[in-house]
Order: structure tokens, then sequence, then C-alpha cells
């Protein structure tokens, strides 16, 4: 029985070998003869954040505690694709918060940042997703997410700008405070 996980990569495959085929190139050349089928696994692995739900993540390790400073997970590694041009783009995400008789497993806050980059994004629209999941599962005190990225749209086509990187930053709640958004961004600076 064919599932649809099944059915999806076979009709990808096909768009990939018509994709091919228009580029101008033999699909059935030998080095071809694989590549639409590695390139729709590899395209339902880059976009694997759509079949996964970022608040269970944190529900699933989501602890009474009565810690009430900053806890920041800074230089989480992530790699998304543009949705404009479908190329990656690829950085460091930094996420602190103060919590408010919850915490979560730590490691629950980078798999939420991998949730969402593994999805078509926006710089922009990724460090905001990233920032309301916390805020609604959780309901820290505040929730600040920066974003360093560099994009392969803006080095391999467009402007080629090789050595560019992106930032971006949302926050909510005790970090709209000068003083302690400048304590976090001096913590991740470390």
């Amino acid at each position: 029985m064919e599932t649809n996980q099944d059915s999806t990569l076979k009709e990808l495959m096909s768009h990939y070998e018509q994709v091919l085929t228009l580029l101008g190139e033999d699909k059935n050349r030998e080095g071809l003869i694989k590549t639409p089928q590695r390139v729709a696994k590899a395209m339902q692995f880059l976009t694997k954040g759509y079949k996964q739900d970022p608040k269970e993540i944190l529900l699933s390790a989501k602890f009474r505690e009565e810690y009430k400073q900053m806890v920041i997970v800074k230089d989480i590694d992530f790699f998304s694709l543009c949705e404009h041009h479908m190329l990656p783009f690829f950085g460091k995400a930094h996420v602190g918060y103060i919590p408010n008789q919850y915490i979560t497993g730590l490691s629950k806050i980078p798999r939420v940042v991998e949730v969402f980059a593994r999805r078509l994004q926006v710089q922009e629209r990724l460090t905001t997703q990233i920032k309301e999941c916390i805020q609604d599962t959780l309901n820290p005190l505040g929730v600040i997410v920066v974003i360093e990225a560099q994009h392969m749209c803006m080095q391999m086509r467009g402007v080629e700008k090789q050595n560019s990187l992106t930032t971006t930053s949302d926050f909510t709640g005790a970090f709209k405070e000068a003083k302690t958004r400048e304590e976090f961004l001096n913590l991740i600076r470390r």
C-alpha cells in the first residue's frame, strides 16, 4: 500500500524530471538518472517543519520552576530555504526568555528553531515565529530572538555580495526595556 509520503515523493520526482528537461538536460544521462529522486527526498527533508508542531515540542518538556532570571540558548545553527528563490540561507539564532513559573528543556529551544527553519521562509518571519511560539506556549516574562544569517540568494545571484550578513531581532515583555535587551546582547557576544 502506497503512503501519502510515497505518493508525494513520486510526484516531486516527476516534477524534477521535467525541470531537468526544461533546463536542456537529458534526464536519462548517467549522472542524472537518480537526481529527481535525490532532489525530491532533499526537499522533503528541508521542508519537514511543515509536519511538526513547535508548541508540542515545548510542551513535551514544560516544567514548573520559580527561576526568574534570563535563560539563553545562543549560537543555534540553522539552515532554511528562502521562499523567494528557494535558495538556502543559514546562520545562527540566539534565543532568550525570562521564565514566569515555567521553563522548558534546553534542547527544545533549538528544536523550535529547527521546525520553523525547515519551512520556506524569510528571515524576518522566522525570527517572529520563534518568538511567538515561545511566548504563547510558556508565557514567560519576555522573549528575545536574534538571528544572523547569510543568504545564498544575495551571494550566488543578484547583487553577489559574499560577505553580507543579515541580522533580525524581535522581542516581547521584559526585553522591551533597553537595559534587559542590552544584557542579552552582551551575553550573546561573549
